[in-house]
């Protein structure tokens, strides 16, 4: 998990592995390193919010890791606002947390003119806080943060949405077994040749098949500047040049989804498969 003690991904790793014993690490790609090195067994980090969208530092690991997805866990994620004791609303000028908390909490907080900086995890900051004694500037993070870290609530649920969920994947050095025994969700990347109509060709494999897509999420080739940029076809240089980030609702088990599959690498200039998982069905 990426965070310290009372980091929501800390929350998460406990709902997904309810034995496991959560190791803080301090940046995403930590998390995938450790895993790599089997200093742990599994990394579970978060990939898109409800309110703030995609997580796009652990798409882009995501593909420069070679760890696979072997589940997904959704998590109501509900956000405070934590200063020291005796500290009130009125006193602050500054508030601290992951810049993601931040986005998910703007409303509140441009209504209480707070000054937002950004931190490295939600736990961090509410440490930061407690530690240096700070009396103008607070936290946002979780009411497990507050207790761990000795800091008073001074609001709760201070999202811009009651329903705040991120999703989690659990990733792992190996793949599982996929089944069709329950309900499966495929991950996957690839890349296409720029054309007229070539994206809506690679995505009507999955419409042709009945398929349901759940995400699309495009991301620039970070290589791509590396190397020549090229030119399309009216002859004028290319720049941008990206990858497709999709999740299916179907199992590689299926006859459907190798089909679908054998019928986009005809499309695709590159195609990776990063895990097919049981599909987490529950309420948040």
């Amino acid at each position: 998990m990426q965070g310290l003690c009372g980091a929501h991904s800390e929350s998460a790793a406990l709902k997904a592995y309810p034995n496991c014993e959560p190791v803080p690490c301090d940046q995403f790609e930590t998390a995938f390193e450790a895993v790599e090195a089997c200093s742990v067994d599994r990394a579970v980090l978060p990939i898109e919010n409800s309110l703030g969208g995609s997580i796009h530092r652990n798409y882009d690991l995501l593909l420069r890791h070679r760890l696979h997805i072997v589940g997904e866990i959704k998590y109501a994620v509900r956000h405070c606002l934590l200063a020291n004791q005796g500290v009130k609303v009125e006193h602050l000028k500054k508030v601290l947390s992951h810049p993601q908390a931040l986005a998910q909490c703007e409303y509140t907080l441009t209504r209480l003119g707070l000054v937002r900086e950004a931190v490295d995890d939600t736990a961090g900051a509410a440490k930061h806080v407690a530690l240096e004694k700070l009396e103008d500037t607070g936290a946002v993070a979780s009411s497990a943060a507050a207790e761990i870290y000795g800091l008073d609530i001074l609001a709760e649920d201070i999202q811009d949405a009651s329903l705040n969920v991120t999703r989690f994947l659990m990733l792992a050095r190996e793949p599982i077994i996929a089944g069709t025994d329950r309900p499966f969700k495929t991950s996957i990347v690839f890349s296409l040749e720029e054309g007229p109509g070539i994206l809506h060709k690679a995505l009507a494999v999955f419409a042709e098949r009945q398929i349901n897509l759940t995400k699309i999420e495009s991301r620039p080739m970070r290589w791509s500047s590396l190397t020549s940029p090229g030119v399309d076809a009216s002859g004028l240089q290319k720049y941008f040049h990206y990858l497709f980030y999709a999740d299916f609702e179907a199992s590689m088990a299926s006859d459907d989804a190798k089909m679908a599959l054998q019928d986009l690498e005809k499309l695709a200039t590159s195609l990776r498969i990063l895990g097919s998982y049981p599909a987490d069905t529950t309420m948040p």
